[in-house]
């Protein structure tokens, strides 16, 4: 979005008219892009529930033991249950 945009460089702006980020940030940040983090799983606790909205109706997903229920039915994964609700693969 464009706010996000706008922010975005501000903070690069500033971050540079300063000399850049802490030493220790820019560390962190490499530390954590090593780690393979696109996989990580949520840690969602049996009870929790999520809330989403898809085309004007909000979904409500329990998360339990054996996975994730929504309408009635239990899938074993978040993207089962997304398939069930749009219709697409995720």
């Amino acid at each position: 979005s464009q706010s996000f945009l706008r922010r975005f460089i501000a903070f690069e702006v500033q971050a540079r008219q300063r000399g850049g980020l802490p030493r220790g940030f820019v560390t962190e940040l490499q530390k954590k892009m090593a780690g393979d983090v696109g996989n990580s799983v949520p840690d969602l606790k049996p009870g929790g529930r999520l809330l989403r909205e898809w085309n004007g109706t909000t979904h409500s997903v329990e998360v339990t033991e054996a996975g994730y229920r929504w309408n009635k039915e239990t899938y074993p994964s978040l993207s089962a249950v997304a398939r069930a609700i749009t219709g697409a693969r995720w």
